[in-house]
This record gives structure tokens, C-alpha cells and sequence, in this order.
């Protein structure tokens, strides 16, 4: 963890954790056109998990990645039929049928300090599309985030961790496109250890990573990992 920000915070701080270094991964004439990546700081989103502290519903806490859902090597598109990457366009809905999932996207960036911007967690039913990376489709990779619950219950990405590969992702832009994402993996990984040049590094095609918190859970300092999403583009309506 880069020593220039806060190590730590208590469950009942602001809606971050701890945050990793990137990787170097988009190409350098996109990055002029929004906001630089190069080696920098990306915060992951921590739940605020009160619903362990509820009724008991939901004492078990959100759906964790099998083993067997573990990222395969980036499947290669190139001449298996893939679409060619699209151009630029913001994002605008993500649908995810395997676990009901069909919200808005907001757009969010960095703060003065270098973090990522979280969607407002009094929103359960909303996500936030990274603007520093490309567009959901372009090549490269996009990352679309999530909180994965809030004070009232269950968020937009509960249930991210049940996910399987093959399951899809479907993210409609502006231009009225809907880029189709098939999942290749599912992961929970540590924020201590977090492999930001495994997640967000460029394949060279259109991937898409969707983010949200996971792992073990303690009232004094939330969510100590990340459940990450690992899809390629497969098609475009």
C-alpha cells in the first residue's frame, strides 16, 4: 500500500478501505482524451456490511467465488467471429440476468487525492463506470464498480461472487450500443495483496472488469477483499 494515503479505517468511516497501485495498461493517446492511469492508486469499494448486524437475514453474507470459477487465461478473441472494438461512448445501464441485476451507471472519476470516486451508497441500485479507463467495448479495459450492500440491506452487486463462467454482462452506452460480456472467471481477491496489474492490465482486446467487496468480514474494518469479474467482449446490438 502506497504510504502517502491512510493505511486504515474503521467500519464506520467513509466508504473506502485500502486501495492498490495500477499498472500502466491503456494506450497513451486515450489517456490524453481522459483522465491518466499510468501508475496510480485505485480505491475498491467496502460495503458497509450493517446488514450482518440486522435482523439475521442476511447473516451469511454475500456469495463468495468457487474455486472452480477461477480466471482462465484471457480467452483469445481474434478470429473466432469477435466484434471489432467500438469507439468511445459513456456508459449508461449494466444487466446482469444471472443475478438480477439491471441498474444505472453513473460516471465516476478521482478525487483531488488520487482515489476513485464511489457511487452514493444510499443508492442500492446503482453502479459507477470508472472514466479513466476506456468505455465498456473499447479496447482495453473498462471497469465498471458496485457497492455490495449499504445501511438498508443487500446493493447492486450482492451477488456478484455466484456468478459463473459463461454467465454475461450486458452494458448499453449512449450511442444506444449494448456491448455483451461473457464471464471467463470470478475471483475474490485481498486488498492487502491485490494483483492491480493481473485486473486492470490491457489484453489487447475489449475486457471488462466488474468490482465490488468480498471476502472475510469484521465489524472494525469491513470487507478485507474484492469479488472481481473477469469478461471479454462477444457481441454488440
Amino acid at each position: 500500500m502506497p504510504s502517502s494515503h491512510p493505511s486504515s479505517h474503521s467500519a464506520d468511516d467513509s466508504e473506502f478501505l485500502d486501495f492498490q497501485e495500477f499498472q500502466e495498461f491503456q494506450e497513451a493517446e486515450k489517456q490524453k482524451k481522459r483522465a491518466p492511469w499510468g501508475v496510480m492508486a485505485l480505491v475498491l469499494l467496502t460495503g458497509l456490511a450493517l446488514i450482518r448486524n440486522g435482523s439475521g437475514e442476511f447473516d451469511v453474507g454475500p456469495p463468495q467465488p468457487a474455486s472452480a470459477a477461477a480466471a482462465d487465461a484471457a480467452p483469445d478473441a481474434a478470429g473466432r467471429g469477435a466484434p471489432a472494438p467500438l469507439t468511445f461512448s459513456p456508459a449508461e445501464r449494466v444487466r446482469i440476468k444471472g443475478i438480477q441485476v439491471d441498474a444505472p451507471i453513473m460516471p465516476v472519476g478521482l478525487d483531488a487525492d488520487g482515489w476513485v470516486d464511489a457511487p452514493p451508497p444510499e443508492d442500492p441500485n446503482l453502479a459507477g463506470w470508472f472514466t479513466g479507463a476506456v468505455s465498456p467495448g473499447e479496447k482495453g479495459t473498462a471497469v465498471v464498480v458496485g457497492h455490495v450492500d449499504n445501511q438498508q440491506g443487500p446493493a447492486v452487486f450482492y451477488g456478484l461472487g455466484s456468478l459463473k463462467k459463461g454467465n454475461h454482462v450486458e452494458v448499453r452506452r449512449k450511442d444506444k450500443k449494448t456491448a455483451i460480456f461473457q464471464i471467463y472467471g470470478i475471483e475474490v481477491f485481498e486488498k492487502e495483496n491485490f494483483p492491480g496489474k493481473r485486473v486492470y492490465g490491457n489484453s489487447g482486446t475489449p475486457e471488462l472488469r466488474v468490482i465490488t467487496c468480498g471476502g472475510g468480514f469484521s465489524k472494525q474494518a469491513g470487507y478485507d477483499g474484492n469479488v472481481v469479474v473477469f469478461a471479454r467482449l462477444i457481441a454488440v446490438r
